[in-house]
């Protein structure tokens, strides 16, 4: 189930969120076009909430310039130490910043997922970015890595 949520954002993403914003069909035109497609409609109404929740988050005001994150007991039941890794390099490199990780790590967690994978984080994180404005260059950094088109570690 929880696997067809995020299969209906990556549906959502790559057929419409990625676009000019102009063109966009009526959110019910949508929906009907999901569930012709083959998804629940219990799934589409979900990620159409995930999706509304990510754009009303309000911007974080950080408290300090820099910060070290210690992931809870919860988050690290999701996360494995790959994804946390993940996301402590991008924020390294500049891609994500404190504040978007915290959006990042807010968003999956709202998945209500036993476990986000490496490739699911790519994905919310590319969404998350996407949601924000004025961060364009951040936005394609991470497209490049979500498409495989650039390297994300070290030999």
């Amino acid at each position: 189930m929880k696997e067809d949520i995020f299969d209906v954002l990556i549906y959502l993403f790559e057929n419409y969120l990625d676009g000019d914003g102009e063109s966009y069909p009526d959110t019910d035109v949508i929906a009907n076009e999901l569930v012709e497609a083959g998804f629940h409609q219990p799934d589409v109404n979900k990620a159409f909430d995930w999706l509304e929740s990510l754009a009303e988050i309000e911007t974080i005001s950080p408290a300090v310039a820099s910060s070290f994150r210690v992931f809870s007991s919860e988050e690290t039941a999701v996360f494995d130490l790959e994804c946390r890794d993940f996301l402590m390099f991008l924020e390294h490199t500049g891609i994500l910043s404190p504040i978007n990780r915290e959006i990042a790590i807010d968003r999956a967690m709202a998945l209500q997922d036993e476990n986000i994978t490496l490739e699911r984080l790519k994905w919310i994180v590319l969404m998350v970015l996407l949601s924000q404005p004025g961060d364009s260059v951040a936005f394609s950094r991470m497209e490049d890595i979500v498409y495989d088109l650039i390297p994300t570690s070290l030999h």
